[in-house]
């Protein structure tokens, strides 16, 4: 039992202010609060569809393999914005699984194999409806098939960088890895390394 018993959330009205590379829409709920009290409340939320996102691991050598590449919010901060990210990218209405070994081949050029499901989470769920999907897979150099860089043909400018495990989880801290689904992914193999594929 929880003090939101009482809690309930009605929508009354939404109206789509953008609909470009996705919907921005603002939404009128009438919110009944944990007192019973119901209140009309405003939000806009950012459409971005379900997603998926992989810790690529070398257990041999016991590296990551991550991808380097533009990102547009990052340079609006004024900072540098090619940043390091582990390979990720849209369902694109496939199952999780499909589009992360899609995705993992495109960016990086590894064909994954073996791929275990760890969980998903919401990445901004305050105005963001994108839900990711994390999975974590043993690789090896003989597992990499092309040079993956990304499709041309959306654009892409992707550098595949291979680093040390624990070079990487000490980024975080030096600020050089900004990503909230790659700094979970290298603190989740941090937490977990036993469960970490051994070679």
């Amino acid at each position: 039992m929880t003090k939101f018993e009482k809690a309930k959330a009605e929508i009354i009205q939404e109206k789509t202010l953008s609909d470009g590379w996705t919907r921005l829409s603002t939404y009128e709920v009438d919110y009944t609060n944990s007192d019973g009290a119901t209140h009309r409340i405003h939000r806009e939320i950012y459409h971005r569809t379900a997603a998926a996102t992989i810790l690529l691991h070398d257990p041999k050598r016991d590296t990551v393999v991550l991808v380097r590449q533009f990102r547009l919010p990052v340079h609006l901060h004024g900072e540098p914005a090619w940043i390091l990210e582990t390979p990720a990218g849209l369902l694109d209405g496939d199952e999780p699984e499909e589009a992360i070994r899609r995705e993992a081949i495109e960016e990086t050029g590894f064909r994954v194999r073996d791929i275990r499901f760890l969980f998903k989470a919401y990445s901004s769920p305050g105005a963001n409806a994108e839900l990711v999907h994390f999975f974590a897979a043993s690789i090896d150099t003989e597992d990499r098939v092309s040079e993956g860089g990304g499709l041309a043909e959306e654009h892409e400018d992707i550098e595949v960088v291979e680093i040390p495990l624990d070079e990487a989880v000490q980024m975080i801290a030096s600020g050089e890895i900004i990503d909230f689904k790659t700094i979970i992914l290298l603190q989740w193999a941090a937490l977990n390394r036993a469960a970490l594929n051994k070679p």
